[in-house]
């Protein structure tokens, strides 16, 4: 490598001064460790104090307030100062339509506005590859602010994740305790390629300093071939070394849910948000997370980009032997 070379790529990959967004997640603490390895100055602004004592978080600065609201974030996160880069691993926690748009879209928002005012050249977001055929609230409020970040003007990183291992390890215990594993129709409706937050966290702080990039948006899986729910019961099942017991539950169930959740509702709002959940749930037991080619009209395994190396049997491990009783 030339001197010019050398030196370019030493000024590329200064550190920068970061605000992290959504850190008390397992994502977002992940995020955090991989952009102080990356020698950046992190600077988190959390909802909950009770993070002072997060281990993950003791090598950060840490700012409080409410993300969702513009004028805290103003005055207790950005406080005036300069900031390179703002990293949003901000998320609403169940996925209804109110908190889908206070957070994901308006907490994003905000955030973004004040970037812009404060010289932020650069902002990265954590989002989801199943924004590809948004049929949910959560999706058109996640869609909303993409497209108010690329029209924006600064430098921005949209990243589009496939399913995290903590979403594929709720049935964990479950089978560890002798019970079956739940599978939507035949258990080979839909598959992924699994990322770990480790793989995820380190991709989110590489786009600070890559070029490819930025500008753009990014889905990603982690490595290996998809896999089907079945093929995760089964692993799981080889991994305690007993015979695969699966419970089958037709998607036309899930269908009818809906629709009784759907009539009640007309009448009483928590049954409303009941029918959210229930749509939630069919979506992702009936759309693969990975890259949809819209020519072919198929998702495509072949074709969703891999990062990192951790795999999903591995952390199943990990959870069956590591935290066995």
């Amino acid at each position: 490598m030339s001197d010019v070379a050398k030196a370019k790529e030493a000024t590329e990959k200064q550190s920068r001064r970061i605000l992290l967004l959504g850190a008390t997640g397992t994502i977002g603490r992940a995020t955090v460790s991989a952009l102080l390895e990356r020698g950046h100055e992190v600077v988190c602004f959390l909802r909950e104090q009770s993070a002072r004592s997060d281990p993950a978080l003791s090598r950060a600065i840490l700012r409080f307030g409410q993300p969702t609201d513009r004028e805290s974030l103003l005055g207790h996160g950005f406080c005036g100062e300069h900031f390179d880069v703002v990293l949003s691993c901000l998320a609403s926690r169940n996925g209804e339509a109110e908190d889908a748009w206070k957070v994901d879209h308006g907490a994003n928002s905000a955030a973004l506005s004040i970037a812009k005012s404060h010289g932020v050249k650069h902002f990265v977001l954590l989002s989801a590859i199943c924004l590809q055929r948004p049929k949910l609230a959560f999706q058109k409020a996640k869609l909303a602010f993409e497209s108010e970040l690329m029209g924006s003007g600064l430098k921005y990183s949209i990243v589009r994740p496939t399913a995290f291992f903590k979403s594929l390890s709720g049935q964990v215990e479950r089978v560890k305790s002798g019970k079956s594993f739940f599978l939507f129709g035949s258990g080979e409706l839909t598959s992924c390629k699994p990322i770990s937050d480790a793989d995820l966290a380190a991709y989110l702080a590489d786009c600070i300093d890559d070029p490819e990039r930025q500008n753009r948006i990014l889905p990603i899986g982690g490595p290996g071939e998809a896999i089907t729910p079945k093929q995760q019961g089964q692993m799981l099942f080889d991994l305690l070394g007993r015979k695969p017991k699966f419970t089958h539950v037709p998607v036309i169930m899930l269908d009818m849910t809906i629709g009784l959740l759907g009539l009640a509702g007309l009448i009483f709002p928590a049954a409303r948000k009941k029918a959210e959940y229930a749509r939630i749930g069919r979506y992702y037991a009936t759309e693969s997370m990975l890259l949809y080619d819209a020519e072919s009209g198929q998702y495509d395994a072949s074709k969703t980009p891999e990062t990192g190396t951790d795999t999903l049997r591995e952390h199943y491990k990990m959870l069956v032997f590591d935290q066995a009783d």
